[in-house]
């Protein structure tokens, strides 16, 4: 797990070797360069490599099996939700905790369902990120409190956080559609994207239409603008 060769090597490098390493998948270099300061701050834990594309994080965190992958949900050639279930499927044992710019109550519940084991928003403070990081890191999971109450609650009245909402009605993908369309991008740009056909996507559209309730394409990306302002990226 990202182990230097060496094993006769000054007790620093060895304290450093014994630290946890994370791995960075975020599409945007301020945040990586700010959670590598973060966390090379810590004398326990280690970035031991970053990742701003989903293809790139997988080959990545495949061959360094690290002990944390911190992944953000909007990457540039596809989701991190995607993301997520992947790495549960190729790397089980290695954790992932969700750190994205989008509200908690429009993503976090999926992402859990998807596999991760923690989610914290990018607007916590440092102390927050941390201790999710040390959270996850030791086995537990990471939720707010205000999201670990509203859990609670959904589990009592059998209702989810987002009744009627996008990211309640929408499945994974046509989510994923959803929001690229909220995002400007036209039906040629997402399915370059998703790597899927201009037709898949239309089908996608179709169905989102469908289950919003929406009678137009120009109303649909009304709608997607809407929402992405309110997921608040």
């Amino acid at each position: 797990m990202c182990k230097p060769v060496n094993s006769r090597i000054p007790d620093s490098a060895a304290q450093a070797q014994r630290r946890r390493t994370v791995f960075l998948v975020d599409d945007h270099p301020l945040v990586r360069e700010w959670l590598t300061h973060l966390i090379q701050q810590q004398p326990d834990m280690a970035v031991c490599g970053e990742a701003e594309t989903g293809i790139q994080a997988r080959q990545a965190i495949a061959a360094l099996r690290p002990n944390l992958a911190i992944v953000d949900i909007s990457l540039k050639d596809s989701s991190g939700l995607e993301l997520v279930k992947d790495l549960k499927q190729c790397c089980a044992e290695v954790p992932v905790l969700v750190l994205s710019m989008h509200e908690e109550s429009h993503y976090a519940e999926r992402v859990l369902r998807a596999g991760a084991r923690g989610y914290v928003m990018k607007r916590e403070t440092a102390t927050k990120v941390i201790a999710a990081i040390r959270q996850v890191l030791e086995g537990k999971m990471y939720v707010s409190e205000t999201l670990a109450v509203a859990l609670a609650a959904q589990f009592v009245s059998g209702k989810t956080l987002t009744t009627g909402s996008p990211a309640e009605l929408l499945s994974d993908r046509e989510l994923e559609v959803f929001e690229l369309l909220g995002r400007g991008q036209g039906t040629r740009q997402i399915s370059e994207v998703l790597g899927v056909s201009i037709k898949t996507v239309q089908a996608y559209c179709a169905r989102i239409k469908e289950k919003l309730n929406v009678a137009s394409a120009t109303e649909l990306v009304r709608e997607a603008v809407r929402w992405r302002e309110s997921a608040g990226t």
